[in-house]
């Protein structure tokens, strides 16, 4: 009986042999013939930008660590998306400093040299987090600076650039946190640095736009996927499911993957908004409420929704919902426009649902009435607002300052989704029965141009009789 208990990696020991024999006989696989990143001239004038947002200071910005999914088990790694932004880098631990001089350099973990005595010529096998062996190839330094186009330094280095006061994102990696003293103005310098890497973000420059568009283009590819799967998933226990994993592949083939948790929901399940259980089976008398996006490999992510009848058509019950919800979205769109204020687009939808929600016999005040600030009746059936900034984040942006965002003004440039919808509940007997259990959402990517808005998801219909004609197309 041991008297010690071994906790630790279940492999055979490395013996001394093993150890000397790893260390020799590798190739150098070092490349001189890496371009620069797509995205590098961006992401270069992005950081001077920022260092001329808060001249003379020292600026911290980590890209995030892996965490434990379970046991010695990581989640895939996604990077903090103001990080990539500013270098396109993706890799976890590293971090971007600017410094009061405003010259930037990436702090990252570089390739462990496989003929180094001792434990630092053994990580690349025998670290299962890091090592190239577990989880493949990270570039070196010199790789890096031509990939990134900034100066790189190992990440044993960074101490010495922290040594001063700083602005730090906090909240990203607990290890930088501690090792920069909070800033001589206390955390409100920090949320600023916060509040600003989330407003540079507002308006997206040329090479953001097609990055959006192409997330835009891979998800329509994916909700024609998507009907095309139909009939296998209703015979399906967890149809839901099933179309989730339709989605998923997709997101995978073309993209990173998949830019949020699809909601994939049917019946009354469309009532609740976000619903990501995805267990549910499909009835094809019911209607099937898809909100996906795929996020492309340089982190731009699509947020779509439809709501499709699962039998080809909308009954008129369904089509009476959907219709209102069709309208509402029309009126929301004929708003965007640069100058236009953010809000205007969700009060015109909410105006079309309210009236068309009092013309039901629904709402038993006008109007006019619901939509005075200190009644808000109708929000009773569609509670949440109708849409948001899109970018790397599905809800991007979301740092800024209410000024420039929520009560801010549309610039061309600017990325948003228009997504209103009505959440019948099924136990809600303020309804008719006939009503409850009917969820409807319609959601569209649009693009403010420099006269309107450009609808990015055109691709995927929106009419009723649009829907019914595609699903028709695809199916046959």
């Amino acid at each position: 009986m041991t008297d010690k208990l071994n906790t630790g990696s279940h492999d055979l020991p490395i013996s001394d042999a093993l150890a000397e024999f790893m260390r020799t006989g590798w190739a150098d696989t070092h490349r001189d013939d890496l371009a620069a990143l797509p995205q590098a001239a961006y992401t270069a004038k992005r950081r001077g930008a920022l260092a001329a947002r808060f001249p003379g200071e020292r600026l911290v910005i980590p890209s995030g660590t892996l965490k434990v999914r379970s046991n010695d088990d990581d989640y895939r790694f996604r990077t903090h998306s103001a990080f990539a932004y500013l270098t396109g880098d993706q890799e976890p631990d590293n971090v971007l400093v600017i410094e009061p001089s405003g010259t930037a350099r990436l702090f990252l973990r570089p390739r462990s040299p496989r003929s180094a005595p001792g434990t630092a010529g053994q990580e690349f096998y025998r670290d299962r987090r890091y090592g190239e062996f577990w989880v493949g190839r990270r570039p070196d330094l010199a790789e890096a600076e031509a990939l990134y186009q900034i100066e790189c330094a190992p990440l044993d280095k960074l101490d010495d650039a922290l040594s001063g006061p700083a602005r730090v994102l906090r909240g990203v990696d607990a290890s930088v946190d501690a090792r920069v003293a909070p800033h001589d103005g206390g955390s409100d310098k920090d949320a600023e640095l916060a509040a600003f890497l989330s407003e540079m973000r507002l308006i997206k420059d040329e090479w953001e736009i097609a990055e959006l568009q192409f997330s835009v283009d891979a998800t329509t590819r994916g909700f024609e996927d998507v009907v095309r799967a139909l009939p296998a998933a209703l015979a399906h226990r967890r149809g839901e499911r099933y179309l989730e994993g339709v989605f998923g592949l997709r997101s995978r083939l073309e993209g990173n993957y998949v830019g949020y948790q699809s909601i994939v929901a049917s019946g009354a399940h469309a009532c609740v908004l976000h619903w990501i259980r995805n267990d549910g089976r499909l009835n094809e008398n019911e209607l099937l409420l898809l909100d996906a996006g795929v996020e492309t490999d340089n982190l731009y992510t699509a947020d779509i929704t439809r709501t499709l009848p699962l039998s080809g058509r909308f009954n008129p019950v369904q089509r009476q919902v959907y219709e209102l919800v069709y309208e509402a979205q029309t009126a929301a769109i004929a708003t965007l426009r640069p100058g236009a204020r953010f809000r205007d687009f969700h009060r015109a939808a909410m105006r079309v649902i309210a009236e068309g929600l009092h013309d039901w016999g629904v709402l038993k005040i006008s109007a006019d009435e619901a939509m005075e600030a200190d009644s808000g009746l109708y929000r009773r059936y569609t509670l949440c607002s109708s849409g948001h900034m899109l970018g790397m984040d599905v809800h991007d942006c979301a740092k800024a300052r209410s000024e420039v965002y929520l009560d801010g003004v549309l610039e061309e440039g600017q990325v948003l989704t228009v997504e209103p919808g009505l959440y019948l509940q099924p136990d809600d007997l303020t309804l008719p029965p006939e009503l409850r259990g009917i969820g409807v959402r319609i959601e569209d990517d649009l693009v403010i141009t420099a006269d309107g808005a450009r609808l990015m998801s055109a691709g995927l219909p929106r009419h009723p009789d649009e829907i019914e004609g595609w699903m028709s197309a695809i199916s046959s």
